[in-house]
């Protein structure tokens, strides 16, 4: 059946839809079953299976959200009062919302024009005394010139956390992003991501220790979650903070999904790269530029689809999108970049002669609906109807 939304334009593909399945469903019911929905063992089978995914002996932390991992990662590399974080302005406002948070300054920079990431010339460009750390920023999935970032970070001593929200699972060379060098990698769980539980996400590192202050710190600083204190403790109400800390833990229901998300992690990765390879095919022949991709186009997430609009394009991009929707078709805009939003311009004082590349960049994307749940009849309405509007 149709779905007619209130403008009465049909909806025949949505731009995201999460892949859940009956195993999914299966895995929340015997939470339910179970009694503990709070952080518990459901959380620990996820973390324990996360960091067994990205290899390289890395700890992982389930948290409610990114944006609360990207702000316990950041806290937990020393960020605080009158600190510098550098990032791009080509992002969701979480990113530099996670600095402000820790009452550090975002500093912004521009992207490569090719790939949409972060320019780590621009990021060299910026760094002074007050510079604490770096948040490169996957977009859409394709990996940032980590090895470059990496190297003068290391030089200068400043720490680097790395918001992979897009990335997963994405590679950096031969290495899943993740299990780099950086201090902290953060996943996003989100309902639109490759691994969707709705709501949550994931703090990834190689120290051990660091590790241990997110998972006390999620919990307010309390040397124990309620699932620790429950196992067998002839006190289980006694429990000490050791440390400030926040209120991001997240619940067993959420890490249900994820468990059974990652576990069909690469199939789903899969039915992306098929979909982004046929959008390859029947779109390259028109007026856009196609994604930007790493050598090996498996590397890619594949979270977004994201085209550009050639100047030769007999639309503009947002005709191209309003033209999309009266053929069905859910597009989105991937990113309105910071520097543009009211309260970051007021902020950071910034303007948009600031930021070339983010600002021809954002006059021409148009990110196509990809999802793991995509049908061919589905791929053929979506190209079909970009051919009609740009051919």
């Amino acid at each position: 059946m149709t779905t007619v939304l209130q403008d009465e334009f049909p909806l025949r593909v949505p731009f995201a839809m999460p892949d859940i399945g009956e195993a999914e469903i299966a895995e929340v019911v015997d939470t339910l079953r179970g009694g503990w929905l709070t952080t518990g063992p459901k959380v620990r089978c996820l973390e324990e299976e996360f960091a067994a995914f990205l290899g390289g002996g890395v700890h992982a932390v389930a948290v409610s959200s990114a944006t609360a991992g990207l702000s316990l990662a950041l806290d937990g590399a020393g960020v605080g009062a009158g600190d510098e974080v550098i990032t791009t302005t080509y992002t969701f406002t979480a990113t530099a919302e996670a600095a402000v948070a820790l009452g550090a300054r975002p500093v912004l920079v521009d992207i490569d024009p090719e790939t949409l990431c972060v320019d780590p010339d621009a990021v060299e460009a910026v760094v002074t005394e007050r510079t604490r750390a770096i948040v490169p920023v996957h977009m859409g999935g394709m990996a940032c010139d980590m090895a470059r970032i990496l190297a003068r970070a290391r030089a200068r001593g400043i720490a680097v956390i790395e918001d992979a929200a897009h990335a997963f699972p994405a590679r950096s060379g031969e290495c899943l992003v993740g299990s780099l060098e950086s201090d902290a990698a953060v996943f996003s769980f989100y309902a639109t991501k490759p691994v969707a539980a709705g709501e949550g996400g994931m703090v990834v590192t190689r120290d051990a220790a660091a590790a241990g202050r997110y998972h006390r710190r999620r919990l307010h600083g309390i040397d124990r979650d309620a699932f620790r204190r429950a196992g067998g403790a002839l006190q289980p109400w006694a429990y000490d903070v050791v440390e400030r800390g926040y209120k991001c833990n997240m619940g067993d229901i959420a890490a249900s999904l994820a468990i059974v998300q990652l576990r069909r992690a690469w199939s789903m990765h899969r039915r992306r790269l098929e979909i982004a390879t046929f959008y390859d095919g029947a779109l390259g022949d028109l007026p856009v530029h196609l994604p930007p991709r790493p050598a090996r186009a498996q590397d890619h997430a594949w979270h977004l689809y994201v085209i550009r609009l050639r100047d030769d394009a007999p639309a503009t991009r947002d005709e191209f999108i309003r033209g999309m929707r009266r053929a069905g078709v859910v597009c989105g805009v991937h990113f309105i970049p910071l520097h543009r939003m009211t309260y970051w311009r007021e902020a950071l004082g910034h303007d948009a002669g600031a930021f070339p590349a983010a600002e021809e960049a954002f006059r021409t994307v148009v990110s196509l609906p990809i999802h793991s749940r995509m049908s061919l009849a589905d791929q053929e309405i979506v190209a079909n109807a970009a051919r009609t509007l740009l051919a």
